[in-house]
Protein backbone atom coordinates (compact mmCIF):
# COMPACT_ATOMS: atom_id res chain seq x y z
CA UNK A 1 0.00 0.00 0.00
CA UNK A 2 1.56 3.44 -0.70
CA UNK A 3 0.84 6.56 1.04
CA UNK A 4 -1.79 7.53 -1.19
CA UNK A 5 -3.66 4.51 -0.57
CA UNK A 6 -3.34 4.64 2.82
CA UNK A 7 -4.81 8.67 2.82
CA UNK A 8 -7.56 7.59 0.89
CA UNK A 9 -8.35 4.33 3.51
CA UNK A 10 -7.86 7.00 6.46
CA UNK A 11 -10.57 9.11 5.26
CA UNK A 12 -13.08 6.08 4.67
CA UNK A 13 -12.66 4.77 7.75
CA UNK A 14 -12.66 7.73 9.76
CA UNK A 15 -16.11 9.00 7.87
CA UNK A 16 -17.42 5.27 8.43
CA UNK A 17 -16.82 4.86 11.81
CA UNK A 18 -17.89 8.87 12.78
CA UNK A 19 -20.99 8.09 10.83
CA UNK A 20 -21.82 4.69 12.83
CA UNK A 21 -25.32 4.75 14.56
CA UNK A 22 -24.92 0.95 16.22
CA UNK A 23 -22.84 -0.89 18.79
CA UNK A 24 -22.85 -3.35 15.72
CA UNK A 25 -21.22 -0.89 13.89
CA UNK A 26 -18.77 0.78 15.74
CA UNK A 27 -17.62 -3.12 17.18
CA UNK A 28 -17.46 -4.21 13.51
CA UNK A 29 -14.47 -0.88 12.64
CA UNK A 30 -13.00 -1.51 15.72
CA UNK A 31 -12.15 -5.53 14.95
CA UNK A 32 -11.65 -4.58 11.43
CA UNK A 33 -8.96 -2.40 11.96
CA UNK A 34 -8.27 -2.15 15.46
CA UNK A 35 -7.42 -5.48 16.04
CA UNK A 36 -4.68 -7.32 16.49
CA UNK A 37 -5.36 -8.94 12.66
CA UNK A 38 -7.04 -5.87 11.54
CA UNK A 39 -6.17 -3.51 8.87
CA UNK A 40 -3.98 -1.47 10.65
CA UNK A 41 -1.71 -3.62 12.61
CA UNK A 42 -1.09 -5.13 8.77
CA UNK A 43 -0.17 -1.77 7.09
CA UNK A 44 2.16 -1.10 9.97
CA UNK A 45 4.25 -4.05 9.00
CA UNK A 46 4.45 -2.99 5.47
CA UNK A 47 6.07 0.38 6.41
CA UNK A 48 9.50 -0.99 5.48
CA UNK A 49 8.24 -1.43 2.00
CA UNK A 50 7.28 1.72 1.18
CA UNK A 51 9.46 3.78 -0.71
CA UNK A 52 12.41 5.84 1.51
CA UNK A 53 10.99 9.10 -0.05
CA UNK A 54 7.31 8.29 1.28
CA UNK A 55 8.18 6.20 4.42
CA UNK A 56 8.31 8.79 7.70
CA UNK A 57 5.12 10.81 5.84
CA UNK A 58 3.76 7.45 5.63
CA UNK A 59 4.59 6.37 9.36
CA UNK A 60 3.28 9.95 10.71
CA UNK A 61 -0.22 8.76 8.90
CA UNK A 62 -0.60 5.43 9.68
CA UNK A 63 0.14 6.57 13.23
CA UNK A 64 -2.21 9.87 13.46
CA UNK A 65 -5.10 7.33 11.47
CA UNK A 66 -4.85 5.04 14.57
CA UNK A 67 -5.33 7.37 17.23
CA UNK A 68 -7.79 9.39 15.11
CA UNK A 69 -9.82 6.01 15.06
CA UNK A 70 -9.53 4.77 18.57
CA UNK A 71 -10.56 8.07 19.70
CA UNK A 72 -13.77 7.91 17.54
CA UNK A 73 -14.61 4.25 18.69
CA UNK A 74 -14.27 5.05 22.14
CA UNK A 75 -16.50 7.96 22.06
CA UNK A 76 -18.96 6.14 20.22
CA UNK A 77 -18.94 3.07 22.26
CA UNK A 78 -19.67 5.16 25.39
CA UNK A 79 -22.43 7.06 23.81
CA UNK A 80 -24.30 3.96 21.90
CA UNK A 81 -23.65 1.88 25.00
CA UNK A 82 -25.80 4.56 27.29
CA UNK A 83 -28.51 4.96 24.53
CA UNK A 84 -28.89 1.70 23.89
CA UNK A 85 -29.74 1.16 27.56
CA UNK A 86 -31.98 3.53 27.62
CA UNK A 87 -33.61 1.90 24.43
CA UNK A 88 -33.97 -1.10 26.05
CA UNK A 89 -36.38 0.51 28.59
CA UNK A 90 -40.00 -0.59 27.78
CA UNK A 91 -42.45 2.59 28.46
CA UNK A 92 -45.56 0.10 27.99
CA UNK A 93 -44.08 -2.28 30.93
CA UNK A 94 -46.43 -1.44 34.19
CA UNK A 95 -44.50 0.59 37.07
CA UNK A 96 -42.95 -0.90 39.87
CA UNK A 97 -44.24 0.27 43.01
CA UNK A 98 -42.45 1.35 45.92
CA UNK A 99 -43.53 -0.21 49.20
CA UNK A 100 -44.93 3.18 51.64
CA UNK A 101 -44.31 2.58 55.25
CA UNK A 102 -47.14 3.09 57.70
CA UNK A 103 -47.23 4.20 60.84
CA UNK A 104 -47.15 1.15 63.86
CA UNK A 105 -50.67 0.42 65.42
CA UNK A 106 -49.74 1.73 69.00
CA UNK A 107 -48.47 5.00 67.09
CA UNK A 108 -51.62 5.19 65.45
CA UNK A 109 -53.95 4.67 68.55
CA UNK A 110 -51.66 6.96 70.52
CA UNK A 111 -51.94 9.73 68.20
CA UNK A 112 -55.53 9.56 67.88
CA UNK A 113 -56.67 9.26 71.82
CA UNK A 114 -54.30 12.45 71.89
CA UNK A 115 -55.77 14.11 69.16
CA UNK A 116 -59.92 13.45 70.57
CA UNK A 117 -58.47 15.07 74.13
CA UNK A 118 -56.41 17.76 72.22
CA UNK A 119 -59.74 18.63 71.38
CA UNK A 120 -61.08 19.61 74.42
CA UNK A 121 -58.12 21.23 75.79
CA UNK A 122 -55.61 18.44 77.26
CA UNK A 123 -52.33 18.94 76.31
CA UNK A 124 -49.52 16.14 75.96
CA UNK A 125 -47.00 16.14 78.66
CA UNK A 126 -44.32 13.69 78.65
CA UNK A 127 -41.88 12.13 81.37
CA UNK A 128 -38.65 9.62 82.24
CA UNK A 129 -38.95 6.36 81.87
CA UNK A 130 -36.90 6.06 85.08
CA UNK A 131 -38.43 7.19 88.14
CA UNK A 132 -37.90 7.83 91.62
CA UNK A 133 -40.05 5.66 94.57
CA UNK A 134 -41.61 8.53 95.60
CA UNK A 135 -42.91 9.92 92.32
CA UNK A 136 -44.24 6.34 91.30
CA UNK A 137 -45.60 5.59 94.70
CA UNK A 138 -45.36 7.60 97.64
CA UNK A 139 -46.91 10.57 95.90
CA UNK A 140 -49.32 8.79 94.59
CA UNK A 141 -50.67 7.69 97.87
CA UNK A 142 -49.59 3.88 97.27
CA UNK A 143 -49.27 1.97 101.02
CA UNK A 144 -45.98 0.51 101.69
CA UNK A 145 -47.66 -2.33 101.70
CA UNK A 146 -49.38 -2.80 98.55
CA UNK A 147 -48.40 -5.22 96.60
CA UNK A 148 -47.29 -3.36 93.17
CA UNK A 149 -44.20 -1.99 95.33
CA UNK A 150 -43.02 -5.60 95.45
CA UNK A 151 -40.16 -7.25 93.75
CA UNK A 152 -42.00 -9.38 92.05
CA UNK A 153 -44.23 -7.21 90.06
CA UNK A 154 -41.93 -3.73 89.51
CA UNK A 155 -38.52 -3.29 88.22
CA UNK A 156 -35.82 -2.09 90.63
CA UNK A 157 -32.36 -0.45 90.03
CA UNK A 158 -29.45 -0.90 91.87
CA UNK A 159 -29.42 2.86 92.41
CA UNK A 160 -32.69 2.82 94.18
CA UNK A 161 -35.02 3.94 91.33
CA UNK A 162 -37.35 1.82 88.88
CA UNK A 163 -38.98 1.33 85.88
CA UNK A 164 -42.10 3.58 86.24
CA UNK A 165 -44.85 1.10 86.52
CA UNK A 166 -47.75 3.42 85.04
CA UNK A 167 -47.20 7.31 83.26
CA UNK A 168 -48.76 8.39 86.52
CA UNK A 169 -45.31 10.09 87.50
CA UNK A 170 -45.95 12.67 84.51
CA UNK A 171 -48.93 13.85 86.71
CA UNK A 172 -46.51 14.29 89.85
CA UNK A 173 -43.65 15.68 87.83
CA UNK A 174 -45.85 18.23 86.06
CA UNK A 175 -48.38 19.49 89.23
CA UNK A 176 -44.88 20.24 91.19
CA UNK A 177 -43.92 22.96 88.53
CA UNK A 178 -46.97 23.87 87.30
CA UNK A 179 -50.19 25.58 89.29
CA UNK A 180 -54.01 25.02 87.86
CA UNK A 181 -55.67 24.85 86.44
CA UNK A 182 -54.19 21.68 84.74
CA UNK A 183 -55.41 19.36 81.72
CA UNK A 184 -53.20 16.96 80.58
CA UNK A 185 -52.57 13.57 79.01
CA UNK A 186 -49.59 11.65 79.34
CA UNK A 187 -48.77 8.34 76.76
CA UNK A 188 -45.64 6.66 77.23
CA UNK A 189 -44.20 2.70 78.05
CA UNK A 190 -44.36 1.52 81.32
CA UNK A 191 -42.53 -1.94 82.79
CA UNK A 192 -44.21 -4.57 85.22
CA UNK A 193 -42.63 -8.21 85.87
CA UNK A 194 -45.35 -10.04 83.91
CA UNK A 195 -44.90 -12.99 82.01
CA UNK A 196 -45.87 -12.60 78.28
CA UNK A 197 -49.16 -13.66 76.67
CA UNK A 198 -51.42 -13.37 74.83
CA UNK A 199 -52.83 -10.34 76.79
CA UNK A 200 -49.48 -9.49 79.44
CA UNK A 201 -46.34 -7.83 78.24
CA UNK A 202 -43.76 -6.67 80.43
CA UNK A 203 -43.22 -3.34 78.37
CA UNK A 204 -46.75 -1.74 77.82
CA UNK A 205 -47.93 1.71 76.65
CA UNK A 206 -50.47 3.93 78.97
CA UNK A 207 -52.24 7.33 78.45
CA UNK A 208 -53.24 8.73 81.38
CA UNK A 209 -55.17 12.18 81.78
CA UNK A 210 -55.32 14.62 84.44
CA UNK A 211 -57.76 17.71 85.20
CA UNK A 212 -57.09 20.05 88.11
CA UNK A 213 -59.21 22.91 88.78
CA UNK A 214 -61.60 24.43 91.22
CA UNK A 215 -64.93 22.52 91.20
CA UNK A 216 -64.45 19.45 89.39
CA UNK A 217 -66.57 16.77 90.26
CA UNK A 218 -67.64 13.02 89.28
CA UNK A 219 -69.94 14.55 86.39
CA UNK A 220 -67.49 16.64 84.54
CA UNK A 221 -65.25 13.25 85.06
CA UNK A 222 -68.09 11.14 83.22
CA UNK A 223 -68.72 13.82 80.86
CA UNK A 224 -65.29 13.71 79.84
CA UNK A 225 -65.17 10.02 79.56
CA UNK A 226 -68.55 9.97 77.67
CA UNK A 227 -66.88 12.22 75.00
CA UNK A 228 -63.87 9.91 75.08
CA UNK A 229 -66.03 7.12 73.96
CA UNK A 230 -68.19 8.15 71.31
CA UNK A 231 -65.03 10.09 69.84
CA UNK A 232 -63.35 6.82 69.76
CA UNK A 233 -66.26 4.15 68.92
CA UNK A 234 -68.96 6.08 67.70
CA UNK A 235 -71.62 8.70 68.56
CA UNK A 236 -74.27 5.53 69.97
CA UNK A 237 -71.48 3.97 72.39
CA UNK A 238 -72.56 3.69 75.94
CA UNK A 239 -70.15 4.09 78.86
CA UNK A 240 -70.73 2.20 82.46
CA UNK A 241 -69.09 3.00 85.50
CA UNK A 242 -67.89 0.00 88.28
CA UNK A 243 -66.99 0.80 91.53
CA UNK A 244 -63.05 0.08 91.74
CA UNK A 245 -60.37 0.74 94.46
CA UNK A 246 -57.02 2.82 93.66
CA UNK A 247 -54.87 4.24 95.97
CA UNK A 248 -54.66 7.53 93.89
CA UNK A 249 -58.34 8.24 92.99
CA UNK A 250 -61.05 8.13 95.80
CA UNK A 251 -63.90 7.57 94.79
CA UNK A 252 -62.34 5.05 91.76
CA UNK A 253 -64.08 3.25 88.92
CA UNK A 254 -63.55 0.98 86.11
CA UNK A 255 -64.88 2.16 83.17
CA UNK A 256 -66.68 -0.30 80.06
CA UNK A 257 -67.55 0.76 77.11
CA UNK A 258 -70.40 -0.73 74.81
CA UNK A 259 -68.42 -2.32 71.46
CA UNK A 260 -70.67 -2.86 68.69
CA UNK A 261 -70.02 -6.59 68.35
CA UNK A 262 -67.93 -7.35 71.91
CA UNK A 263 -70.91 -5.75 74.44
CA UNK A 264 -69.25 -4.28 77.38
CA UNK A 265 -65.54 -4.15 77.26
CA UNK A 266 -63.10 -2.70 80.73
CA UNK A 267 -61.86 0.57 78.57
CA UNK A 268 -59.74 2.09 81.52
CA UNK A 269 -59.85 3.05 85.38
CA UNK A 270 -60.83 6.34 86.84
CA UNK A 271 -61.35 8.28 89.63
CA UNK A 272 -61.60 11.96 91.77
CA UNK A 273 -57.72 12.77 92.66
CA UNK A 274 -57.07 11.45 96.43
CA UNK A 275 -56.79 14.45 98.54
CA UNK A 276 -53.36 12.99 100.23
CA UNK A 277 -52.14 13.23 96.10
CA UNK A 278 -52.59 16.84 96.21
CA UNK A 279 -51.27 17.05 100.11
CA UNK A 280 -47.86 15.30 98.60
CA UNK A 281 -47.62 17.99 96.07
CA UNK A 282 -48.36 20.88 98.53
CA UNK A 283 -51.79 21.32 96.66
CA UNK A 284 -54.73 22.45 98.77
CA UNK A 285 -57.79 20.08 98.47
CA UNK A 286 -60.26 22.58 100.18
CA UNK A 287 -59.61 25.00 97.37
CA UNK A 288 -58.51 22.45 93.92
CA UNK A 289 -60.27 19.62 93.07
CA UNK A 290 -60.11 16.47 90.15
CA UNK A 291 -60.34 13.99 88.28
CA UNK A 292 -57.53 11.17 86.78
CA UNK A 293 -57.80 8.65 84.46
CA UNK A 294 -55.66 5.72 82.38
CA UNK A 295 -55.69 3.36 79.55
CA UNK A 296 -53.33 0.44 77.72
CA UNK A 297 -53.20 1.57 74.61
CA UNK A 298 -52.38 -2.05 73.51
CA UNK A 299 -55.33 -2.83 74.60
CA UNK A 300 -57.52 -0.08 72.87
CA UNK A 301 -55.70 -1.14 69.72
CA UNK A 302 -55.94 -4.65 70.23
CA UNK A 303 -60.45 -3.95 70.65
CA UNK A 304 -60.30 -1.55 67.43
CA UNK A 305 -58.20 -3.84 65.12
CA UNK A 306 -59.75 -7.28 66.43
CA UNK A 307 -56.15 -8.21 67.37
CA UNK A 308 -56.11 -11.65 69.40
CA UNK A 309 -52.51 -11.55 70.74
CA UNK A 310 -50.73 -8.44 72.43
CA UNK A 311 -47.38 -10.21 71.06
CA UNK A 312 -48.48 -9.65 67.62
CA UNK A 313 -47.79 -5.72 67.82
CA UNK A 314 -44.13 -5.86 69.20
CA UNK A 315 -43.05 -8.71 67.19
CA UNK A 316 -42.28 -6.62 63.44
CA UNK A 317 -44.04 -9.57 61.34
CA UNK A 318 -44.43 -7.17 57.95
CA UNK A 319 -46.91 -9.50 57.35
CA UNK A 320 -49.03 -8.10 60.36
CA UNK A 321 -48.07 -4.55 60.62
CA UNK A 322 -48.90 -4.43 56.40
CA UNK A 323 -52.83 -4.86 57.18
CA UNK A 324 -52.28 -1.53 59.15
Amino acid sequence: MNLSDLQILKKEVLEKANNATTLESINEIQISYLSKKGEIPKIMTEIKNVEDQDRAVFGQTINSFKKELIKIVNFKLELLSKNEKVQTFDVTQPGQWNKIGSSHPITMITNEICSIFQKIGFTVADGPNIETIWNNFDALNTPADHPSRDKQDTFYLENGNLLRCHTSPVQIRYMKSNKPPIRIISPGRCYRRDTPDSTHSANFHQIEGLFVDQNVTLADLKGTISYFAKELLGKSVKTRFRPHFFPFTEPSFEVDFMHPTAGWIEVLGAGLVHPNVFKNIDYDSDEVSGFAFGMGIERIAMILYNIKDIRDLYENDQRFLRQF
